[in-house]
């Protein structure tokens, strides 16, 4: 669903990890600009893995969604506290997450 919402704003790579161990182990391998994920994940969750981001030099600067069914303010407060930029509640408009999209990469375009 969401590389459908992001397909049609353009040139995009899009990388996908099946869980937060996946894409911990893909972080190095790949350039990123931009990472969506949930908090309900396998192996290591989306708060965990935002923490390891924002302690990482690599990666602290990385715009980072949460996009999740976890819904309630505790959860869309903890997550932007551990550093999240946007909180997206399930279920979502695709054109809210494009239009997140294009304005945290609008430089890069």
């Amino acid at each position: 669903m969401l590389v459908a919402a992001i397909d049609p704003l353009g040139d995009y790579r899009i990388v996908e990890a099946s869980s937060g161990f996946e894409a911990l182990r893909l972080l190095p391998r790949e350039q990123v600009d931009l990472v969506l994920t949930d908090i309900n994940m396998p192996d290591i969750n989306g708060l965990e893995l935002i923490s390891y981001l924002r302690a990482n030099a690599n990666y602290e600067n990385i715009p980072v969604f949460i996009i999740s069914t976890e819904g309630s303010t505790k959860d869309i407060e903890k997550g932007k506290l551990l550093g999240a930029n946007e909180y997206i509640v399930k279920p979502f408009n695709p054109s809210q997450i494009q239009q997140l999209v294009a304005s945290y990469l609008k430089s890069d375009c």
